[in-house]
């Protein structure tokens, strides 16, 4: 039977019209109705059957897919054998591949749960701590609660505070100073120019232009020497002002926030001391007793942070202002005098250095 089957499969023509497409025969229609057909209804592969020899050949020429593919795999010299160990290291396998994956989501999953508990938990102690801060305050304010005074520290953060203000106005008064002589320098250049221009243009007056020329011209060289040795005097007042003294009173805020929590958690501690003995009562006053020791070393060490930077403030500032009180008083007193040699050796006495005219402009290349 089979070789009848490769017989009539070696002998099949498949006719060619002259354009080169394979002639029309009626079978075809068959062929793709039975082609349909078998789409619709789906038969199982085991099912289906090839057909050689011609189409609506004999039963004999129907041969299964089924026993090909037995004996293609005869051929090959494979049998096919169930193997439920294969099935069972597939499914192992799926299931290490997927177990890394279900790890990661779950390790991701409670790195985000624990973020939003940490969150949480910082929300609410500082909402507990900013309502018994802003609870003391408001009870010092209107003189119903008590707060811890260090008089002799408090006198001298106050004292420190006045100076700033004074200091302030010092350095108000030199920037203005500074501002008016320098238009007054600029107008003894201008004036100097316009005498020497005159001096030119003027026979009959040329001595007289001339000498006031030269007055303008050396009054203008010192004024701006003066000026280099009140523009130091400016910014280290400056630097006195708001840097060395601005520090010592961000530690001082810091301070006085420490002491404002340090009082409030002694007074709710107090209130709690004052209350019932019971078992829940003793957990609340011992979870506070932690907490009002924690501030109470806080309170402390910035107490005595702020004692120690007025300590050093307070050397800092007798040294710094010695030093630029004499500058400004020789450099007034020589520039006044017209002692044009002891001006010059006030700005090397104090290391100061007078930029050249014009160091302060862009160069051409810039401009351009």
């Amino acid at each position: 039977m089979a070789d009848s089957i490769m017989s009539r499969a070696a002998t099949m023509e498949i006719p060619i019209n002259s354009n080169g497409d394979s002639r029309t025969i009626p079978e075809d229609d068959g062929l793709e109705q039975d082609l349909q057909q078998v789409m619709v209804s789906g038969p199982n592969l085991n099912e289906t059957s090839i057909v050689s020899g011609g189409y609506g050949g004999t039963a004999e020429g129907i041969i299964p897919t089924s026993s090909i593919k037995d004996l293609r795999m005869k051929a090959r010299g494979v049998n096919i054998v169930p193997s439920h160990s294969a099935a069972s290291r597939i499914a192992s396998q799926s299931a290490i591949i997927s177990g890394p994956n279900m790890h990661q989501a779950g390790t991701a999953e409670e790195a985000t749960r624990g973020v939003a508990v940490e969150k949480l938990d910082f929300m609410r102690k500082w909402g507990l701590n900013t309502y018994k801060c802003t609870k003391q305050m408001i009870s010092e304010r209107f003189g119903r609660g008590s707060r811890t005074v260090d008089l002799e520290l408090e006198a001298q953060i106050e004292v420190l505070r006045d100076t700033k203000r004074k200091y302030e106005n010092v350095l108000r008064l030199a920037r203005a100073l500074t501002n008016h002589f320098y238009s007054m320098v600029q107008t003894q250049h201008a004036l100097g120019d316009t005498f020497a221009d005159l001096s030119q243009k003027s026979p009959e007056l040329r001595d007289e232009f001339g000498y006031n020329a030269e007055t303008q011209k050396l009054l203008c060289k010192n004024g701006e020497t003066l000026l280099g040795a009140i523009n130091f005097f400016v910014s280290s007042i400056n630097t006195l002002v708001n840097k060395t003294m601005e520090d010592t009173l961000l530690t001082i805020k810091k301070y006085e926030d420490a002491r404002l929590e340090y009082d409030a958690y002694r007074a709710d501690l107090e209130e709690l001391n004052l209350g019932p003995r019971d078992a829940v009562t003793m957990a609340r006053i011992e979870a506070a007793q932690q907490q009002y020791q924690v501030q109470k070393d806080k309170y402390e060490r910035l107490r005595n942070d702020v004692t120690i930077k007025l300590k050093f403030l307070e050397e800092n500032k007798v040294k710094v202002m010695h030093k630029q009180l004499l500058l400004f008083h020789n450099a007034i007193s020589a520039y006044f005098a017209g002692n044009q040699q002891q001006l010059e050796q006030t700005l090397k006495q104090f290391n100061i250095k007078l930029k050249p005219p014009g160091a302060d402009k862009p160069s051409w290349l810039e401009e351009q």
